[in-house]
């Protein structure tokens, strides 16, 4: 009977289940845990193993640049970056509130390092999370228009709760990508969170879009709702932990 219950725990999937069954049949019979101890403990099992593969796989296929986590970053006076501020953006509330991050500073100050960690934190939440630097998102757009797969493509990214846009504005975008960018933005207005990091000021975003109209559109649906990080201090690039 043992052996038939663990072999339906794997037929139907239930492999954290199965894993701590498994574990409690290596006990002698006189430390096995009642019925009803017993029935919590698989389903705990279960619950956490189901968590643990649903996080293993929005890491995976978030693409997130650096392996990062939030307590790894580095909070000081000189960083302009204090524990409050990560404390604050550690659970879910910024993203069930679908409030955007604006991370700026100087290259190599950990800007990239810290959305990733954001990313991570969400990804662990349960949260879907995709990144991008502008030239890949750039790169996607033109494929999705060649192929016919933009509304596919677009439909994708707004199911996603959380979206990384790294190196906004190093260098020129075309109009095309402009008013993509302005329907990703309009698609998670109000529903979803976006990160952006920027050597730029925000102040000086609008003169990088170059276009009045559409930088007013891209901006308002970006900067009301939005927690703003200005980081300082020396380049950390030669400490990151970049991924493959």
């Amino acid at each position: 009977m043992k052996n038939e219950s663990l072999q339906s725990m794997k037929r139907v999937k239930l492999a954290g289940m199965a894993s701590a069954y498994e574990a409690i049949l290596t006990l002698p019979i006189n430390q096995h845990p009642p019925a009803h101890e017993m029935i919590a403990t698989l389903m705990d099992a279960e619950v956490q193993h189901r968590t643990q593969r649903r996080m293993e796989i929005f890491l995976r296929t978030s693409r997130l640049r650096y392996r990062a986590a939030l307590p790894e970053i580095e909070c000081s006076e000189e960083r302009n970056l204090h524990p409050q501020t990560l404390a604050q953006l550690a659970d879910d509330a910024y993203l069930n509130r679908a409030e955007n991050i604006l991370i700026t500073g100087a290259t190599g100050c950990g800007k990239s390092l810290l959305a990733c960690a954001l990313g991570h934190q969400a990804c662990a939440n349960g949260h879907r999370t995709l990144y991008f630097n502008l030239n890949r998102l750039s790169e996607q757009i033109t494929i999705a228009k060649t192929d016919g797969t933009l509304i596919k493509w677009l439909n994708l990214l707004k199911k996603a709760q959380l979206i990384i846009l790294d190196d906004f504005g190093i260098q020129p975008i075309t109009q095309q990508v402009k008013l993509i960018l302005l329907q990703i933005l309009e698609d998670r207005y109000g529903e979803s969170a976006t990160i952006i990091c920027s050597q730029l000021p925000v102040a000086k975003w609008h003169e990088y879009l170059d276009e009045p109209t559409i930088a007013d559109a891209i901006l308002d649906r970006i900067i009301p709702k939005a927690h703003r990080i200005e980081l300082k201090g020396k380049s950390r690039r030669k400490n990151l932990n970049q991924l493959p």
